[in-house]
């Protein structure tokens, strides 16, 4: 087996990352319900559409319908990619037994 390369394997991953994350937005602001539309309802049952946006708030400093939010979301997913791309190679060149 071959080592893995950091820079080709964590742009793969900074690339899939990016795009889940902007399919998700799109589709967290076609839904009807809204996080903040929940605080106003009280106490209610959750339904899947909250939980969809009660997810992205566990990024920390994001809100909706906020455009600096959004950048910073990218930047976070960014950040986090490149972390899971230099474990993984890590674990796997590491893991290599050399002949």
């Amino acid at each position: 087996m071959e080592q893995l390369s950091l820079k080709k394997y964590g742009w793969k991953c900074i690339l899939g990352a990016e795009v889940f994350y902007v399919l998700c937005l799109i589709y967290g602001a076609l839904l009807p319900t809204r996080v903040f539309d929940l605080a106003q309802a009280g106490a209610q049952p959750i339904s899947p559409n909250q939980i969809h946006h009660l997810l992205f708030e566990l990024i920390p400093g994001f809100t909706w319908i906020n455009a600096g939010s959004v950048i910073w979301g990218a930047v976070f997913f960014f950040i986090v990619a490149w972390i899971f791309a230099w474990y993984v190679v890590w674990m796997h060149n590491s893991s290599l037994v050399n002949k």
